[in-house]
């Protein structure tokens, strides 16, 4: 069988994977906050997590596999928003705009991450769902002396009483209180302390709870929804690094707290950020966009797909324009290449290979490149599919897409003959600020001219010309 390797964050090394159960191999990543539309910087673990999914479903088999990954249903920015639209007009109490825009959101959410690609999870629990187990692991966690009520509605837990808190981030936790913006709290026995659950107000939604009707905090949910799923112990828990401290780290001290008998999760995977074009994406930089932005731009969801993969998912990954052109054109390649054949039985070896060394898509990739041909088409095929290329159901960008742009090829190229002989470029540059315009790629050589539609085409443009 295939030897899968990955970079395990608690032991800053790569680790051989040894599932605890090789016929039911469990991984869990923690999902959106569901108030808005995702990011792109919110699909990278969606995408790098995909590729594992696949990958591990190749070596251990489809129904070997389980995987789950959460939509956190209940949170502060949620109610703004619903607060927002209700003093706005919008009718209904609060509690059902919450509702109504948890629903609205998670809609979107799937919508987008298919249309990159991504296989759903086994299993995507709300945490809505399971209020009754993570009210009985905060009365667990307190009858064993590792979380305290404060006798004003909130339940926090003790970070001093877990001995190994900080293994993950490998940080002692004076450096956490001295790095990080540590809420100071009269109710609090110690400034790292967090919240396990608070009180709602009567609009708000909230549960009945032996410390009065409230709502969990957010760390507590993963511990909750993956003990239910999975037990005391599984193998892949995954994220953004941003979730490293303070949400993975307080995961890992709930969990080994309520349930000393277990492990949690073995291997931790933690993907980089993103950046647009070498920039930090920030709305202020005017370089924050989310999915849905990208896709109704024109860049199919298969070519942002390529863009991420270009990069390995524990170095910071750069959208550019440029990628996605260069994407484009290759997958365009490869789906011509393929187009109308039947995969080969089995992926390539080195690729698997690649994907098996820590997730090296960029490696995988490379491979497909050196398979990129008539001869070998089919494997290229079957390759391409381990990391979600490729497939029937992204490429429908190609297929209802057959611009032939000869007739403006052959214009371009006779009005710069011309103009080489008249010195005058004026028609030229029309003709290319047009093409340019329409959101076609011009590529000009002494030997001809090529025009390729780039992932904002607009063939009405062209009537200009």
């Amino acid at each position: 069988m295939t030897t899968i390797k990955l970079h395990n964050t608690r032991t800053r090394g790569k680790e051989v994977l040894d599932p605890l159960n090789p016929d039911d191999v469990r991984l869990y990543l923690c999902g959106p906050t569901v108030y808005d539309r995702a990011h792109l910087g919110n699909a990278r673990p969606v995408v790098v997590f995909d590729v594992l999914y696949r990958l591990l479903r190749h070596v251990y088999g489809t129904n070997h596999v389980t995987y789950a990954r959460n939509f956190t249903d209940v949170d502060d920015k949620i109610n703004a928003t619903a607060l927002a639209r209700k003093e706005a007009g919008a009718p209904g109490t609060l509690e059902e705009l919450v509702q109504e825009r948890t629903e609205e959101t998670i809609s979107w959410y799937l919508a987008d991450m298919a249309e990159l690609g991504a296989l759903e999870p086994d299993h995507m629990p709300r945490a809505t769902a399971y209020i009754p187990q993570m009210i009985a692991m905060i009365e667990d966690l307190i009858a064993k002396g590792h979380a305290y009520a404060d006798g004003a509605g909130h339940v926090l837990f003790s970070v001093k009483s877990y001995k190994d808190y900080g293994a993950l981030s490998g940080r002692s936790v004076d450096d956490m209180i001295a790095g990080a913006r540590v809420e100071v709290a009269d109710n609090k026995r110690d400034p790292m302390d967090f919240v396990l659950w608070k009180p709602s107000t009567d609009e708000l939604p909230g549960w009945d709870s032996p410390w009065g009707r409230g709502r969990p905090g957010w760390h507590i949910e993963c511990s909750a929804m993956s003990h239910e799923l999975f037990g005391d112990s599984f193998d892949i828990h995954g994220g953004g690094n941003d979730l490293m401290f303070p949400h993975h780290e307080n995961e890992i001290a709930q969990s080994c707290c309520a349930h000393p008998e277990g492990d949690f999760a073995k291997i931790w995977l933690h993907n980089e950020m993103l950046q647009v074009e070498g920039k930090k994406m920030s709305k202020s930089l005017g370089n924050f966009f989310t999915v849905r932005d990208l896709l109704d731009q024109g860049y199919p969801g298969e070519v942002i797909r390529l863009v991420f993969l270009q990069t390995h998912y524990r170095k910071p990954m750069d959208w550019t324009d440029k990628k996605a052109k260069e994407a484009e054109a290759t997958l365009r390649k490869w789906r011509a290449l393929t187009a109308g054949i039947e995969p080969a039985p089995i992926a390539a070896a080195a690729v698997i290979e690649a994907l098996s060394d820590d997730l090296n898509t960029a490696g995988a990739l490379a491979e497909l490149h050196k398979l990129s041909s008539a001869e070998t088409a089919a494997d290229l095929l079957a390759s391409a599919r381990i990391l979600g290329l490729l497939t029937d159901e992204l490429g429908a960008w190609t297929q209802d897409e057959d611009h032939d742009l000869s007739h403006y090829e052959e214009k371009l190229f006779e009005a710069r003959q011309l103009a080489m002989e008249t010195k005058n470029f004026a028609e030229v540059d029309r003709l290319k600020s047009t093409l340019l315009d329409a959101g076609v790629e011009v590529r000009m050589s002494k030997t001809g001219v090529e025009l390729v539609p780039g992932p904002a085409f607009d063939a009405s443009k062209l009537d200009a010309i």
